[in-house]
């Protein structure tokens, strides 16, 4: 299946694009369904809607505002146009009367309370982060119930779906010039085309008719710096009870104070990186408007590193970064066809790794790298977050994730260095690589993956 570069990256809202994000879709995509006639027996018509949470969704969906999400879901938000005061308000309203009024279907009872159900028996037998909408009528019957998956970085599939690998997305009837579906087949191609990564993904991208590649490419930077700035421009503390205070801003005052000084270090260079990446993932943390880069958990590394690339390399351009996205958006699409993305199935490597990964192609790339460079920066990056765990405290997207970003950031122009300081050729392919993502995500214990029942989230005093 191709994975668009905008499958890739999606604006959206925090503090995460599977536990946030994922149901929210699945409560609208409910009510979609309901719209069109579906039911699962002849019972009556629907008065009322509940819904179960099921595996890592029901362990951390509280620090992940997973059942809030459901509710602005039934009340008909989506993540990419969700505006925060009006939703606000209609989650007031709801709580008040526990009642939803939805279009084309009229009132249904829902009480955000009594009808979302934290299950923390086993997980859904299709993936760790699933969940069951359900209709009932006047009687209790059950007049339409649907499980859905939330598989990382905002994508939801039905059961159904889940069994074919049906990712709901871009047309498939449309033959793309490139298809690459590996990391090998990639070189392949750009081997006999002579085109750079960043141009077959382009190729690929605007072979249906796409005329506003540009500027859409270019409205996703704008979401991601505008994140950066407002990461950078706020103090205060964090929700949800770690009482973790916002950093960025003061880190970033005192960087632009030493500015000049002759006391600056080398190392300084790292601080932007994380600083960077922080305020991103502070805005995320604190439930404001990112991009998925491949998660929300994650979507500080990409935007850090392009901000880098912008404010503190020589040569930086607009097409530069256009080329990062698409390189990064190629990148993180080979990963999530082959291995995952999502936390809860294969620990943080697939959410911090697979952005370091993309981050240091991108770079890579625009830093003139080859794609044999690309491939091994790449690869670079991902291998050294082989086995990285997702245990975030009290199920909070804060500790360790926020600094975790910075120091992806960090990893990721290593690699691209080191990449472009050799031919490409190398050890462990990338394709490898990421198979052994993959069966290292099998083989961790799910105390790891993101159920907050193991490692820091046990450790750390007070959790």
């Amino acid at each position: 299946m191709f994975l668009s570069v905008f499958d890739i990256f999606k604006i959206g809202v925090g503090p995460s694009s599977s536990h946030t994000m994922g149901p929210m879709l699945a409560a609208a995509r409910f009510l979609d369904a309901l719209r069109e006639g579906g039911r699962a027996s002849g019972y009556g018509y629907p008065v009322r809607l509940e819904a179960s949470l099921h595996g890592s969704l029901a362990f951390t969906g509280k620090g992940h505002a997973t059942d809030r999400a459901v509710v602005l879901g039934l009340l008909g938000f989506r993540p990419e146009t969700l505006d925060p005061d009006e939703a606000g308000r209609r989650e007031a309203a709801l709580r008040a009367t526990s009642q939803i009024d939805v279009p084309g279907l009229g009132p249904l009872a829902f009480d955000p309370d009594r009808d979302v159900i934290f299950d923390y028996g086993p997980p859904l037998p299709g993936h760790a982060n699933g969940m069951i909408l359900r209709a009932l009528d006047a009687a209790g019957n059950l007049h339409l119930a649907e499980t859905y998956y939330s598989i990382g970085g905002g994508f939801v599939l039905t059961g159904s779906e889940m069994k074919s690998a049906s990712l709901k997305g871009d047309d498939a009837k449309i033959t793309r010039p490139y298809p690459f579906a590996t990391a090998a087949e990639m070189l392949a191609m750009g081997e006999v085309s002579s085109l750079p990564i960043a141009e077959m993904k382009r190729a690929n991208e605007t072979a249906g008719g796409r005329s506003t590649l540009d500027v859409d490419l270019d409205r996703l930077w704008a979401a991601m710096n505008d994140c950066i700035n407002r990461g950078l421009a706020i103090d205060g503390t964090l929700p949800g009870g770690l009482k973790v205070r916002r950093r960025a801003r003061a880190i970033h005052q005192a960087l632009l104070a030493e500015c000049g000084s002759n006391s600056v270090q080398p190392h300084t260079v790292n601080d932007w990186l994380s600083v960077y990446a922080m305020a991103v993932n502070e805005e995320n943390a604190a439930g404001g408007r990112v991009v998925t880069a491949p998660t929300n958990g994650a979507a500080g590394v990409v935007p850090a590193v392009i901000r880098y690339y912008r404010d503190h390399c020589v040569g930086a351009s607009q097409k530069g970064i256009r080329a990062f996205l698409l390189t990064a958006a190629a990148i993180g699409g080979i990963i999530k066809a082959n291995a995952s993305i999502s936390g809860a199935e294969v620990g943080c490597q697939g959410e911090v790794g697979s952005a370091a990964a993309m981050a240091a192609a991108g770079l890579c790339a625009t830093l003139g790298g080859t794609n044999a460079q690309v491939e091994n920066a790449a690869e670079i990056a991902l291998e050294h977050h082989l086995g990285m765990t997702c245990d975030p405290a009290r199920g909070l997207v804060q500790v360790p994730c926020i600094e975790r970003n910075g120091l992806g950031a960090i990893k990721a122009v290593a690699a691209a260095s080191l990449a472009l300081r050799g031919d490409g050729t190398h050890i462990v392919p990338l394709d490898a690589c990421i198979e052994t993502m993959r069966q290292t995500g099998l083989d961790m214990s799910v105390k790891y993956k993101e159920t907050s029942t193991g490692g820091l989230a046990v450790n750390l005093p007070g959790c």
